[in-house]
């Protein structure tokens, strides 16, 4: 149980929450330096995860985690809901 610690969390903005039971898209935003320019940009990468309750709904921060895989694109979990949207 100590190596939980280990696993990638990531925060992200819930794109996506009705058309599939039980998951939910999350999409991640990170800044990356491009590496001719050198200038600093803003990426953004959804993951599909699993919501147990389907508590989450669109625009609710998450905080995800990475899992075992649970089907072919489903690699992380929803850990907590940060914030409901308003």
């Amino acid at each position: 149980m100590e190596d939980r610690n280990l696993r990638n969390a990531r925060q992200g903005l819930v794109v996506n929450a009705g058309t599939m039971d039980k998951t939910v898209v999350v999409a991640v935003t990170y800044m990356v330096k491009a590496p001719k320019i050198g200038k600093v940009v803003k990426k953004t990468k959804k993951f599909k995860a699993h919501d147990e309750n389907n508590q989450c709904g669109i625009g609710d921060t998450v905080l995800i985690m990475e899992t075992r895989p649970l089907s072919k694109d489903k690699y992380h979990r929803v850990v907590k809901i940060v914030e409901k949207a308003k």
